[in-house]
């Protein structure tokens, strides 16, 4: 985690915002994300380490951070914003669970949060029951959680409501899904569940994964804190 992290903070910089890293850089996480280990070759020999670590990405929608607002116009060309969304890989956004877009805030929305909003200890009581439930289903096996389970296994051993995978087998088959894509899918399904007390993921809490997952609103509200990006509970 130590040299993943070294390789992340030298190539950023002072910058905060990923597109502005090194490609090179953010694509040598692929195999870390997914393993969860680091492999370092030298000529004296070869060392792996653990690097099991949460990578959390932002980026604007384009360098001057105005595209698609009202108002202010954007200074960008179309080529422009191309090449600088670009520098995120797609390899490396296949890897990444949770792409959520961030609307600018209102002034009104800013000065009127009222008490409806859940505090922490509510969400952390919430978070706290997810957990427990995946611990109790995976006593007796490697794992603790979510994330760690292998693809394999959740499609075989531990299986969804019938028919929930309707509608990701669809974006499959579009194209629109790879096949690392539709594991990450059922983790975040399964821990979607969880938040919610289900037994096993539904048709909604699938939909509401690929919703987390592409960024594109199927219907379902989202389920609020408790959720991590770049690997799920």
């Amino acid at each position: 985690m130590q040299l993943t992290a070294h390789l992340v903070s030298s190539a950023v910089g002072k910058q905060d915002e990923a597109p502005e890293c090194s490609p090179r850089v953010l694509d040598a996480l692929r195999q870390p994300l997914e393993s969860g280990h680091v492999v370092v070759a030298r000529s004296g020999g070869v060392m792996r380490l653990p690097a099991r670590f949460l990578l959390a990405l932002a980026a604007n929608p384009c360098p001057c951070g105005r595209h698609g607002l009202s108002g202010d116009g954007c200074d960008c060309s179309p080529r422009t914003v191309r090449r600088y969304l670009a520098r995120l890989s797609g390899p490396l956004l296949d890897r990444v669970d949770l792409r959520v877009t961030v609307e600018p805030v209102a002034r009104a929305e800013l000065v009127g949060l009222g008490p409806g909003a859940e505090n922490s200890e509510t969400v952390g009581a919430r978070v706290r029951a997810a957990r427990e439930r995946a611990t109790a289903r995976y006593a007796g096996t490697p794992w603790r959680t979510n994330s760690e389970v292998p693809g394999h296994e959740l499609r075989t051993r531990w299986l969804v409501e019938p028919e929930a995978l309707r509608e990701a087998e669809r974006d499959m088959e579009r194209g629109l899904l790879t096949a690392r894509g539709l594991d990450r899918v059922l983790r975040v399904a399964w821990t979607v569940a969880d938040l919610a007390g289900h037994a096993r993921p539904s048709a909604d809490d699938v939909r509401q994964a690929l919703e987390l997952r592409t960024g594109v609103r199927r219907g379902v509200a989202a389920v609020g804190a408790g959720i991590e990006a770049g690997g799920m509970p």
